[in-house]
């Protein structure tokens, strides 16, 4: 987990400690934190992960949000409880993962947060999960993560990820931030994005096969549709036309519609 420092006025002892099992990195760079908060356009918002606070600090200046913290750290809930007295109850220790966010927000809010590394496309899925919850996601995760995210097709780096966020949220990829913003550094460079969740209500087709076909094609990138769907081919109740071009091609061509498209035929519609 990415974990984050305090405004001088808020650091006294560096209290709580990078655990490798999180995966935990200190955010040093304030401008950085006002950047992300910044970036965050909604009213109400959940933080997940905040650490030592380096962004509750500024979430807590905007006088017009409603925000909650969820943390899964004991040690950095102990560091937030006396350093954020203010918090109060908005601070809930847990597991994001795990969590019924019913239980925290009624309707729509925001998602913002500095993401673990190890578990930020767990974080995104839950995300796509309560997609029409979540109108909202600004987010710091690994740099090759945001631009698997924000990519468009006929890239190596496009792929499953690419598929299922952009079908629901339009991705603007803010900015870059190096090794040397966190202490102890981590070995890659992170990145913060916006999703925006697009005007999409419905894929059109059957969505648990849409999953199955995006994770299908890209299981096995190298090779052409018609190769890595034969098991999804094998599958359906109906025959469908290979000969097609369309089956000639990888799976990081195919847009977001492409795939849909392909869906239908799939279940013959």
């Amino acid at each position: 987990m990415i974990s984050l420092s305090l405004q001088p006025d808020r650091m006294l002892n560096m209290e709580v400690r990078a655990k490798k099992a999180l995966g935990q990195h200190f955010l040093t760079d304030q401008s950085i934190a006002k950047g992300i908060v910044d970036a965050l356009k909604g009213d109400k918002a959940l933080e997940v992960g905040p650490g030592m606070g380096v962004l509750t600090q500024y979430l807590l200046q905007r006088n017009e949000l409603m925000f909650k913290a969820v943390e899964i750290d004991s040690e950095s809930v102990a560091y937030l409880d006396e350093h954020y007295p203010e918090l109060g109850e908005d601070l809930v220790e847990g597991d994001f993962l795990k969590m019924d966010l019913a239980n925290l927000f009624e309707g729509q809010f925001s998602v913002i947060g500095n993401f673990p590394y190890n578990i930020s496309s767990q974080i995104f899925f839950k995300i796509l999960e309560q997609r029409d919850r979540i109108p909202e996601v600004v987010c710091m995760v690994q740099k090759e993560v945001a631009e698997r995210i924000a990519e468009k097709p006929g890239t190596k780096t496009y792929g499953i990820l690419s598929v299922f966020l952009q079908a629901w949220y339009d991705i603007d990829y803010l900015f870059t931030v190096g090794s040397g913003a966190f202490n102890p550094p981590p070995k890659v460079q992170s990145a913060v994005i916006r999703l925006t969740r697009n005007t999409r209500t419905s894929l059109g087709c059957d969505e648990k096969l849409f999953r199955l076909i995006v994770k299908s094609a890209f299981g096995q990138r190298r090779k052409t549709l018609r190769n890595s769907l034969k098991t999804v081919i094998g599958g359906v109740q109906i025959t469908v036309d290979t000969t097609d071009p369309v089956f000639d091609l990888r799976p990081e061509r195919l847009s977001v519609e492409d795939f849909i498209s392909l869906t239908r035929r799939f279940s013959g519609e």
